[in-house]
Order: C-alpha cells, then structure tokens, then sequence
C-alpha cells in the first residue's frame, strides 16, 4: 500500500493511467523471493505473470493488461528491464523510494538481521579506514545501493521525494556514527 500512496502522488504530476497503476503497484511483489535466492531477478516476471493471470478472470480491462504486466515486469531493480510507459516509471520509482528515508532504514536493518549481518562496522561504521561490504555491515548497504537509487529515478517529483529522503538517511548515518564514537 505504501507503493500505491507514492504512486497516486507521482500521477498527479505525470499524464498517468491509475487503472494501471493501482493494481501494477498491487502485484508488483506478489511474488517475492528472498534476496539470496539465486531466482531473485525473476521476481518481478513471476509477478507480472501472476496478475496477468489473475486480472484475466476479473472485469478489469483486458486491453490495459499488458501495460500492468509491463509495469510490474520493468519495477525490479535486479530484473534491469527499460521502463516503456510513463506508468511503468512511476511505478519502478514509487518502489524504489520504498527503499529510501525511514522505511529503507528499517527495511535495511530488518533484511540484513534476517540474513545474519551486522548493523555496522563496530569501530568504523562508516567506512571511513576499510572497504564497503555491504554483505557483511547493513550500513555498507547505504553508500553501496540505496544512495544511488536517486539516480535511477525518472520522475521530477520522485527525484524531490528522493532527495528528502537520502538527506534523512545520511543525517541518521552521522547520528550512528556519533553515537558509536
């Protein structure tokens, strides 16, 4: 649901369909597979297919099918697939604004907990005298992916809305590294 909110505040500004988007932003990770497994970047194909499937036997417009399927298919950021409609852009932004400011902080920590990783480096959280490894240190993460989602975005309002949210990121990183010090 938190992608459908960022995804009717993206449409505003954009010349967007939200008959697509609201069930492309439903689907979008009806099928999601732990990020170690080796089938992750199929996620979003296996999703896609899912709704393709399931909006067949409702009422919903068979002719915007494939645009929910394209949508859902092209959000992932492992599957790498260019997005070819303004919906699909939207939605590829509104989930990865998902991974930043509070919420990516605590999705962040909750994965890298679920994956046995430490929060941070204990003498050197961040990273100043060693090498990132975000497999190893969750705040790694920060510097190594979720920073650069702001310059995946393709949207003017997803970029604004990105930019508030890495600037919290990197306050609360200074925070950490005040606080370990």
């Amino acid at each position: 649901m938190r992608v459908w909110k960022t995804c009717q505040i993206i449409a505003k500004q954009e010349q967007a369909d939200t008959e697509i988007l609201l069930p492309a932003a439903i689907f979008h990770d009806i099928i999601n597979l732990p990020k170690s497994d080796p089938n992750r970047a199929n996620a979003s194909k296996l999703s896609a297919d899912y709704a393709q499937k399931y909006l067949k036997t409702t009422r919903f417009a068979h002719s915007k099918i494939p645009a929910v399927h394209h949508a859902i298919h092209a959000h992932s950021y492992s599957a790498n697939i260019a997005c070819e409609s303004v919906e699909a852009k939207i939605l590829q932004d509104a989930d990865r604004l998902d991974a930043l400011g509070a919420i990516g902080i605590a999705r962040c920590f909750a994965v890298s907990g679920a994956m046995g990783r430490a929060l941070f480096h204990p003498t050197d959280p961040m990273a100043e005298n060693r090498p990132l490894n975000d497999t190893e240190f969750a705040l790694d993460h920060f510097q190594t992916k979720l920073f650069k989602i702001a310059e995946t975005l393709h949207t003017d309002t997803a970029e604004d809305m990105a930019a508030a949210r890495v600037t919290y990121m990197q306050q609360f990183c200074e925070t950490l590294a005040g606080d370990t010090a």
